[in-house]
């Protein structure tokens, strides 16, 4: 059963006020394929606007904390912690984690979901003049603890 439908099929934000504050986690990761001139330019510090990994960490943070602004039917959540983690991966792509936290009555997979594809929209954003071509993908749920439906993480496949 989809939770944000009622019985009559109708879209509404779900009723958390009976369920147990509990701690919460969530991790989510995305990628972004480039040129590998453009990854260097940015690991060597070399982009004309500035620090690429620096900027897409913030907006990433500041994408978690407003996630309710963006996905109509979450709840606005009082995150305790968020950390956005990037990375440069083999020659061509950056690899992005995205870890949040609370002691609250609902999920925060959405939210690391969000800052790990703001931070990728960050990066194709800030780098979009020399290469129109960046890819954003793997944008996916790698773990969340807490909860009613309990620990989650994701099997690798072969």
């Amino acid at each position: 059963m989809l939770t944000h439908l009622d019985s009559q099929g109708r879209a509404h934000m779900v009723d958390v006020t009976d369920k147990a504050t509990t701690f919460r986690e969530a991790t989510a990761e995305a990628r972004v394929r480039m040129l590998p001139a453009t990854l260097q330019m940015i690991v060597a510090g070399e982009h004309p606007k500035g620090d690429v990994f620096a900027v897409a960490r913030i907006a990433g943070i500041q994408a978690a904390k407003k996630t309710s602004d963006l996905i109509p039917l979450c709840h606005p959540l009082m995150l305790t912690g968020v950390k956005v983690e990037l990375r440069a991966e083999g020659d061509d792509s950056v690899h992005i984690t995205a870890r949040c936290k609370l002691s609250g009555q609902t999920g925060v997979e959405m939210e690391a979901l969000t800052a790990a594809s703001v931070a990728a929209l960050t990066i194709y954003d800030m780098c979009k003049a020399v290469d129109r071509g960046m890819v954003i993908e793997q944008v996916r749920l790698l773990e969340k603890l807490g909860g009613k439906s309990g620990h989650y993480k994701l099997e690798e496949q072969a």
